[in-house]
């Protein structure tokens, strides 16, 4: 497919473009910018045509309250419970009676006292008013509606409750002169409510009422002034504004020309997307070239925006909610600090489009993702996410500080509860760890996280390393810092050469006791082996370590310093020797010659460096400032005279600042004192 990449890149921004103004809301965009307390800074603002001004939330929240308080509760009476109650009451009576101690002569009076009151009530009305509706007050008016759909208007006051059937029973009874303890065990278990709340018919009623209720207040007419340069913006004028402008888009939905928007959207889109391009062209052409970056690049935008487009089409509350600080540390961990502020800055100037007060929420989105993107500029552990969400935090409570001391001018009339999806939109962009991992899996790019966790000594292969060859594993950690330091100096990624430098020797794990740092004293396996045979050996480990990190399903760009650490240098020590003891014979100088490649990045081309001066220091049997110096600058000059740093971008300034630093942690390494 390498053929087709350049059309399939165009194709991938095409559908990302397209896939973008397919999510975004299809609406036309207000040219006014405006707040409650701000000075009207514009030209006076006339009314081209009349539109009615719409009530507040505060003046709908009023009105929707005073109907609602006039609709009266829909209750219906169910004549069964009457006769149930009542035969049940008889049922009850006659099995107690008998043990009643009462004559025998009075059950006539009892029975039929009983029913009466019974009757009574149930004819009067029994309810729970309070079941389905909290009065405002004591007693309120409610509707009745009998088997025959027959409604009727009654006052809670002439109606029964539990309690008040009860004091009832007890009152009449007493003035029967009967035994009211053992009535009234009988009839309080005969109450149940006969009036029964109808959910479905009182919901409908204010449905049908609070559909009545107007939402405007009053007109503007046209030609009307409804705003004069320098004017404060109050109450009033706000009102008129914002109705202005919901007149305006809703007209615009109607009548406006739905194609032109579209192609407004997709200049504005292409254009951002374009910016986007080139600036990869100029100045990332590693991504450029890349078709799977470049698609994981257009598709976290393009996430990103499609969020941001979902939330307006379902009316979230708040868009401060969506977390637009978690694209700059997706692109800032999986690539760079430029490029996550300029995709930062292109989302977030697509997305003012379509949020109120664009201004704010740029500058909201923009600092925000800055600090976002500096806070993890060297991201060496994973708590710097916990830090960066602090930060980030910090940065928003800063500017909605700043704003509304511009905006209300009094501390005390600061809202704080709008300050909320500030914090909910910081815990969100903590999904940015679980997303950076499954981008790597994907797209098969290698993060700042899955390097520190490569860096852990603790990991599986340096640790069979470190007890298969622990003599290559000391080596390696000195050439890791090393070559840290020193990338670190010039500019560079200091943990990937961190991990490259750990894992660029796992091949001598195969063969340990054939490389001189694992040997013991006095055995040296080569000492019986042909030259070219150990010259084999040798350069084997890099064949084997690339095996070993496949078959460990280790990065790429780890694996890449496997292969280049050695170049394509020759294996000198067996090589002279040859030379020296069979002049005679012809031999092939590749067979003592590494594969390659030669180092093609700063990291790789310092890993070199330092793998080769580390090793050589060893050999060092009186080291001082002299001798370590002399060293450095040898080996140095026989890479540059090999050209194995041809590829590498490291410039002979850089070369000097590596020398310097090699040479410093050389002299703390072997405690050369230095002479001042």
């Amino acid at each position: 497919m390498r053929k087709y990449a350049t059309g399939i890149k165009f194709l991938m921004i095409l559908l990302s473009v397209f896939l973008i103004i397919l999510a975004l809301p299809k609406q036309t965009k207000f040219r006014y910018e405006f707040e409650k307390g701000r000075i009207w800074n514009q030209s006076d603002l006339v009314a081209p045509y009349n539109f009615a001004i719409l009530k507040t939330s505060t003046d709908l929240e009023k009105d929707r309250l005073a109907v609602l308080q006039n609709v009266a509760p829909i209750y219906r009476y169910n004549e069964d419970v009457q006769m149930q109650q009542v035969e049940g009451f008889v049922n009850d009576f006659n099995l107690k009676w008998p043990n009643a101690g009462i004559p025998e002569k009075l059950k006539d009076k009892y029975v039929e006292t009983g029913k009466v009151l019974l009757a009574h009530v149930y004819v009067t009305g029994l309810l729970n008013p309070t079941a389905k509706r909290e009065p405002v007050t004591q007693y309120f008016n409610i509707t009745v509606v009998n088997k025959n759909n027959i409604a009727a208007d009654k006052n809670t006051s002439v109606l029964y409750t539990k309690e008040k059937a009860i004091n009832y029973f007890e009152e009449e009874l007493t003035l029967r002169g009967l035994d009211r303890a053992f009535m009234l065990d009988l009839m309080q278990n005969r109450l149940q409510n006969n009036l029964i709340y109808d959910d479905k018919l009182t919901g409908k009623l204010k449905d049908d009422v609070l559909s009545g209720i107007s939402a405007t207040q009053g007109m503007v007419q046209k030609g009307e002034l409804i705003v004069a340069k320098g004017t404060v913006i109050n109450d009033d004028i706000y009102q008129k504004l914002l109705s202005y402008k919901k007149y305006f888009e809703d007209s615009a939905r109607v009548n406006g020309n739905r194609k032109l928007v579209f192609l407004g959207q997709f200049f504005l889109v292409g254009l951002t997307v374009t910016l986007l391009i080139v600036f990869l062209h100029l100045f990332r052409k590693d991504i450029y070239q890349d078709n799977r970056m470049v698609g994981l690049i257009l598709l976290v935008i393009t996430a990103m925006l499609a969020t941001l487009s979902a939330a307006i089409k379902f009316q979230v509350p708040n868009l401060y909610y969506i977390p637009y600080c978690i694209v700059p540390i997706i692109i800032r961990i999986l690539f760079d600090t430029r490029l996550a502020l300029n995709i930062h800055l292109l989302v977030i100037m697509i997305a003012g489009f379509y949020v109120p007060n664009s201004f704010e929420f740029a500058f909201y989105e923009i600092t925000a993702g800055m600090v976002s993107i500096y806070s993890i500029k060297n991201l060496l552990r994973r708590g710097q996410f916990l830090t960066s969400a602090l930060l980030i935090t910090l940065t928003y409570l800063v500017a909605f500080l700043g704003i509304s001391f511009i905006r209300e001018g009094d501390i005390a009339s600061i809202e704080w509860i709008e300050f909320f999806p500030f914090i909910v939109s910081v815990m969100l962009t903590l999904l940015a760890y679980p997303l950076i991992y499954a981008f790597e899996k994907v797209f098969r790019i290698t993060s700042d996280l899955t390097l520190i966790e490569l860096t852990n000594t603790n990991a599986h292969l340096l640790r069979e390393m470190a007890f298969k060859a622990p003599g290559t594993f000391q080596h390696s950690l000195q050439v890791a810092n090393l070559a840290e330091n020193a990338i670190y100096s010039i500019g560079g990624n200091a943990l990937l050469v961190r991990a490259g430098a750990l894992y660029h020797d796992i091949g001598k794990m195969e063969n340990p006791l054939y490389f001189i740092e694992n040997q013991t004293a006095g055995f040296n396996p080569h000492d019986k082996l042909p030259y070219e045979e150990s010259a084999q050996i040798i350069i084997s480990h890099v064949r084997k370590g690339v095996d070993i990190a496949t078959k460990a399903d280790l990065p790429e760009a780890i694996i890449n310093f496997i292969r280049t650490h050695h170049g394509n240098t020759r294996v000198d020590y067996f090589y002279q020797s040859f030379l020296k003891n069979f002049p005679e014979k012809f031999i092939d100088e590749n067979i003592f010659r590494y594969p390659g490649p030669i180092p093609f990045s700063k990291e790789t081309g310092v890993l070199m460096l330092a793998d080769s001066i580390e090793a050589a220091s060893r050999s060092i049997k009186e080291p001082d400032a002299k001798s370590i110096s002399e060293l450095v600058d040898r080996i140095v000059n026989y890479k540059l005279n090999q050209n194995q740093l041809k590829d590498s971008d490291i410039t002979l300034k850089d070369l000097e600042t590596i020398k310097t630093i090699f040479k410093r942690m050389l002299m703390s390494i072997y405690h050369v004192r230095i002479d001042y």
